[in-house]
């Protein structure tokens, strides 16, 4: 379905403010002005088994005025959204950029990208989130809990839900101006057994992804599959053995292999993450740019990509806010590393002729600054099914869900657990397992990746919280990928780690 900007955000004086910015920072000798004017909407729902907890719906809006002057950047916001405000915050982002220019120990340049005129993007989705009743909502989750309630291994269920709607104006001193609105959802529950064998719960898979309220039907996502599944599951878990460390051959599905994806790739190949510039949130990477069409990063059956383009993707835009255009590239080919992520700064840094889009500011506030696209392990064309996936594991677990996590400073040394690990023999699931994390360098175990599913094992998975940067900033992003088989990674017995 097809949405338009809403109305209210372009009766805002969009290209009155911009024009303002722009005309005063050009006046006072800036060589470069960008303009953001943003609103973000955020909703959130929180149950506590059918009664709600926390019911929120806050917005966030104001202008955002970056500028250039001598090679050195400035910036200014404010909550107020005038064309009037808009000029006196070029004034003072120039002012900072004098000010800091004598402090300057790099020349900044951008690489350069066409110019785009009045054009306007909107993501695909069907309900707008914020168009739906509350009431109707709450019921919604409520009634997702209710049936986990009626089972006598669920003590208690929570449900989470979070909307998004975030619309944006960028224009800059080239010419380029985009109006852009997109929207998001994200959806947990979780339940929990508390009995003589301790506390266990178990969350559901549903992944966040670029939709309206429609992902809380049916059609995109079998909630109610899965809330029939999740007591016997949990039951399954409560009476599990523990794991015996050691060895095993792992199949990963995608609810829990995006998240390795998105620490052990995709923030390891942000250029300026491995150039040095970013070093905040588990600091810098091992895949410095000397290794670039150099290091074999995983087997030859491993295909990385990058994008902005993803249907549904958490950081799919039209253009970025930097006015790039949305694209897709290639990180990882064959198993060996050939790209990275870059904004027009770091792209201009790096001697390349064009940024692929991948600057992003959380909110008016906040500079732009390189932020993660969409970052996609691709299915084998012609590969296995899950059903055959299973049948060729001999001896090894199978690992569904996201939870806790470790990595390094360098993105190398890591360590993942998960929601639900199933033991695979002979081929064959014979039942789950518990206290199990898989332990590995990144090139290590990608390198140990013998066989990736075909496309209907592929799923969008992704987070709503991905940190960077000083003062920290928050952004949403994808993660694409089928199911895998990894051979004989190092599992641990986290029970017996933690006793140590």
């Amino acid at each position: 379905m097809t949405h338009d900007v809403d109305p209210d955000f372009l009766a805002l004086p969009l290209e009155a403010v911009s024009d303002a910015a722009i005309q005063t920072g050009i006046s006072l000798g800036a060589t470069h002005v960008d303009v953001r004017v943003e609103r973000i909407r955020t909703g959130v729902l929180q149950l506590r088994d059918t009664n709600p907890e926390t019911q929120t719906d806050e917005s966030t809006s104001g202008v955002g005025v970056r500028v250039i002057v001598n090679g050195t950047w400035g910036f200014a916001s404010s909550p107020e959204i005038s064309a009037t405000k808009a000029a006196e915050l070029a004034k003072v982002a120039v002012a900072m950029a004098k000010t800091s220019g004598p402090l300057s120990t790099e020349e900044i340049a951008l690489a350069p990208e066409p110019v785009y005129t009045e054009k306007t993007w909107v993501s695909d989705y069907i309900k707008d989130p914020f168009h739906v009743p509350g009431a109707d909502k709450v019921a919604r989750l409520a009634e997702l809990n209710e049936r986990l309630l009626k089972s006598k291994t669920v003590n208690f269920a929570s449900a989470f839900s979070m909307f998004v709607k975030e619309q944006k104006h960028y224009a800059d001193s080239y010419g380029t101006s985009t109006t852009q609105q997109r929207v998001r959802v994200q959806t947990q529950i979780e339940a929990f057994n508390v009995g003589p064998n301790g506390f266990e719960s178990m969350r559901t898979l549903a992944q966040p992804a670029g939709f309206g309220w429609e992902w809380m039907g049916n059609s995109e996502w079998n909630w109610d599959l899965e809330i029939d599944q999740l007591p016997d599951l949990l039951a399954e878990k409560v009476a599990a053995p523990s794991i015996e460390a050691g060895k095993y051959d792992l199949l990963i599905h995608p609810s829990n292999l995006w998240l390795t994806i998105h620490e052990s790739i995709g923030h390891a190949t942000e250029l300026d993450r491995a150039l040095g510039y970013e070093a905040n949130y588990a600091g810098t990477s091992f895949a410095t740019i000397d290794n670039l069409n150099k290091l074999q990063y995983g087997s030859s059956l491993m295909n990385i990509t990058g994008d902005r383009i993803t249907p549904h993707g958490l950081s799919t835009v039209g253009y970025d806010d930097e006015g790039v255009k949305a694209q897709q590239w290639d990180i990882i080919k064959d198993g060996l590393l050939v790209g990275y992520q870059l904004d027009r700064r770091i792209a201009a840094r790096a001697g390349r002729d064009r940024s692929n889009g991948c600057a992003f500011a959380d909110s008016p506030s906040h500079v732009p600054i390189q932020r993660m696209p969409n970052v996609s392990l691709q299915p084998n064309p012609t590969g296995p099914d899950f059903e055959d996936l299973v049948a060729s594991v001999e001896d090894g677990i199978l690992i569904k869900g996201d939870n806790s996590w470790s990595i390094d400073m360098q993105r190398y040394n890591f360590q993942f657990t998960g929601q639900q690990f199933h033991r695979i023999k002979n081929g064959r699931i014979v039942g789950q397992v518990k206290d199990v994390a898989y332990q590995a360098t990144t090139t290590d175990f990608w390198r140990s990746m013998k066989t990736v599913g075909g496309p209907s094992t592929y799923v969008l998975g992704g987070a709503f919280n991905c940190g960077k940067a000083q003062p920290g900033q928050i952004a949403a992003v994808s993660h694409g990928c089928p199911a895998a088989v990894f051979d004989k990674v190092n599992v641990l017995n986290t029970v017996a780690e933690a006793g140590k």
